[in-house]
C-alpha cells in the first residue's frame, strides 16, 4: 500500500471525499486516512436522538454527534487526551448526563461563530485533523419514511418521522424523504465533491446515513457532475429494524430507486458476505442500475460485523489508483449494457447481460 504522501493530486495523496454518518463513516475515515492527508468527510445531520437530539431541539443547531465522530476519526492522535476528551460522555443524572464534551463544544462554537462549518474547522484545528469535516447541510434535517408491515394489511404503509424511529422500526422501510424537502447543500461539501479525485459512499445505516446524501439536490448534482472515481461500500450485514432481511442486492435496488440518475464506478462488497455463484450474479445485475462493476474483496474484521480499517484501506487504495477499466459494453452513451464482476482485487470474471 502506498503511504499518505503518494498518489494523484499532490505529494499528500489523492483528494478523497467520504459521505455517510455514524459508525459507518468512522470506519471509512479510519481507512482513508491511511491513504491520504487530503480527506473531506460529508456527514448527515438528521440525528434526533440522545445528546444530539437534545441539543438540536434546545439550541436549533445541527446535531453534532456524527460530526464529532468524524472529527475523532481524523484526529492527529486518535488515542490522545484531547481526542478522548472530545469523545468523553458525562455520566450521572444531572443536566449534562449523556452529553459528550465534543457535542457541547461544537454547539457552543456554532453559537459563538454563527456558522457550523467554522465551528467544525475550529475543532478540527484543535484536534490537528488531516482533512476537513463538513455537514451535508447547514440546517438540521428530519427523516420521514414510508413503512409497511405495521398495519394489519401488509400493503398499507405508515409514515414514520425521525431518524431514531426510522432506524428502529419493526416494519419494512419502503422510501425515505428529508424535511424540509429539497434542503440546501453545504456549499463547501458540494465543492469538495466536485473537486475530488475519489468519492466514497457508505457503509452505514442505509436509509438514515447513506441514502440521505442523495436527497439533498446540491449534493446529488455534485455527485452526478464530479469526475471523481466513485466507490460505494456495501454493509457487511443487514441492520435490524432499518434493513432487516435485506440482501446485498436489495441494498443496491433501494439506493437506485431513490436516485435514478446516480452512478458509481465500483461497488465494493465483502467477499465473505455474498457466496460465489448465483447470488453474486444478482448483485451484479443490481449494480447495473448504478452503471457499476462489482468488486468482491475481504474487507471485514474477522468474526465481527465491522470493516477492518487496514483491509478496507488496501481495497480502496487499489481501486482509487487503478485506471478506469475500458470494459466492452459497460457504458454506451451513459447507458448500461453489461457488467464486470471482479473477484477480490486480482482476476476478473465477466458477467454480461441485457
Amino acid at each position: 500500500m502506498n503511504g499518505p504522501d503518494t498518489g494523484p493530486g499532490t505529494r499528500h495523496g489523492p483528494e478523497v471525499v467520504a459521505l455517510g454518518g455514524g459508525h459507518g463513516l468512522y470506519a471509512t475515515l479510519s481507512a482513508v486516512r491511511r491513504l491520504t492527508r487530503r480527506v473531506s468527510a460529508v456527514v448527515t445531520v438528521a440525528d434526533d436522538g440522545g445528546s444530539s437530539g437534545r441539543l438540536r431541539r434546545e439550541l436549533g443547531v445541527p446535531p453534532p454527534g456524527d460530526l464529532r465522530m468524524a472529527l475523532a476519526a481524523l484526529a492527529a492522535d486518535a488515542d490522545g487526551v484531547l481526542t478522548r476528551t472530545v469523545q468523553h460522555r458525562f455520566g450521572g443524572t444531572g443536566a449534562l448526563a449523556g452529553h459528550s464534551v465534543g457535542n457541547l463544544l461544537l454547539a457552543g462554537l456554532t453559537e459563538v461563530l454563527g456558522d457550523p462549518v467554522a465551528a467544525l474547522d475550529k475543532v478540527g484545528e484543535l484536534l490537528g485533523i488531516s482533512g476537513r469535516v463538513l455537514p451535508m447541510s447547514t440546517l438540521p434535517l428530519d427523516i420521514e419514511a414510508d413503512v409497511s408491515g405495521l398495519e394489519t394489511d401488509p400493503r398499507v404503509s405508515r409514515c414514520i418521522r425521525g431518524q431514531v424511529a426510522v432506524a428502529t422500526t419493526p416494519g419494512k422501510v419502503r422510501r425515505v424523504r428529508l424535511l424540509p424537502a429539497d434542503p440546501p447543500a453545504c456549499a463547501e461539501a458540494a465543492a469538495a465533491i466536485e473537486g475530488a479525485d475519489a468519492v466514497v459512499l457508505g457503509p452505514g445505516s442505509w436509509f438514515t446515513s447513506v441514502i440521505p446524501h442523495l436527497l439533498v439536490p446540491g449534493l446529488r448534482d455534485a455527485l452526478v457532475r464530479t469526475r471523481a472515481r466513485k466507490v460505494l461500500i456495501l454493509n457487511l450485514v443487514a441492520q435490524p429494524g432499518e434493513t432487516a432481511g435485506f440482501s446485498a442486492e436489495r441494498h443496491l435496488h433501494v439506493l437506485s430507486q431513490h436516485a435514478p440518475d446516480f452512478a458509481v464506478d465500483e461497488v465494493l462488497v465483502d467477499s465473505g458476505c455474498v457466496p460465489e455463484g448465483r447470488e453474486r450474479e444478482h448483485v451484479a445485475r443490481a449494480a447495473g442500475q448504478l452503471r457499476a462493476r462489482v468488486v468482491f474483496s475481504d474487507v471485514a474484521d474477522a468474526g465481527t460485523a465491522r470493516h477492518d480499517a487496514g483491509k478496507l484501506a488496501a481495497a480502496l487504495d487499489q481501486l482509487i489508483r487503478e485506471p478506469r477499466p475500458a470494459v466492452p459494453g459497460l457504458r454506451v452513451e451513459g447507458r448500461h449494457m453489461g457488467q464486470d464482476v471482479r473477484s477480490g482485487l486480482g482476476g476478473k470474471e465477466h458477467f454480461s447481460w441485457r
